[in-house]
């Protein structure tokens, strides 16, 4: 998945199955249902540079003993080239790139990315406070469900992540639209029973896949 690009990581069709679940999820609860795919959370330069800084030490240490018997006078300057070059060489090799940056750090960045998305795209806006989304960051292989505070009211966070983990799951199986689509039943079941559909709802959010950068 690292790599991927949202644009095509789901295909049309499974566009149109996501799109369906949504709508028939939303025919049976107040809930606002939204699904956002996007490239990467963050560039994550750390990562980056500690790639670089790690390889290109690395490389000097063996090219300065193989040719020049480990002299310390010609290790720095090719340690510092190497670096550099290590450093740019990596950002086009994102899987490396992800290696070296902390899983604690690429979570919270997925949670930061999908907040910031819940209030750019406007899911925050529904009438009642009751929209969820569901956010997949590739590059960072996480999901994140994301809720309005009339949502929280009545399920935990942790109640939502537990169908994010299972997203999570599916995308690496290769299952990632029909794990999605079935979790997006589920925690439909879950907003129906809570917030049950009104005679006057209205459909507030758009039940197309967002795709982001």
């Amino acid at each position: 998945m690292v790599g991927m690009k949202a644009e095509t990581f789901f295909t049309q069709a499974e566009k149109e199955s996501i799109s369906s679940a949504i709508r028939e999820v939303e025919t049976k609860t107040d809930g606002e249902v939204a699904v956002m795919v996007v490239d990467k959370s963050d560039d994550y330069p750390e990562g980056q540079i500690l790639a670089g800084v790690f390889i290109g030490v690395l490389l000097a240490l063996i090219v300065t003993e193989f040719f020049w018997g480990d002299s310390i006078w010609v290790f720095v300057p090719i340690a510092l080239f190497l670096s550099a070059l290590c450093m740019w060489a990596v950002n086009y090799m994102p899987v490396v790139k992800r290696f070296f940056t902390p899983n604690a750090r690429l979570e919270i960045q997925v949670q930061d990315r999908a907040l910031t998305s819940f209030y750019e795209k406007g899911l925050y806006k529904t009438r009642n406070e009751t929209g969820v989304l569901f956010f997949i960051s590739l590059f960072e292989h996480k999901v994140w469900v994301l809720a309005d505070k009339g949502i929280y009211e009545k399920i935990r966070q942790e109640t939502l992540q537990e169908y994010a983990r299972d997203i999570a799951l599916g995308i690496k199986t290769g299952k990632a639209a029909e794990i999605l689509c079935r979790e997006i039943q589920n925690v439909g079941e879950i907003l129906a029973k809570h917030f049950p559909v009104k005679p006057d709802d209205i459909n507030e959010l758009s039940d197309e896949v967002i795709i982001g950068q």
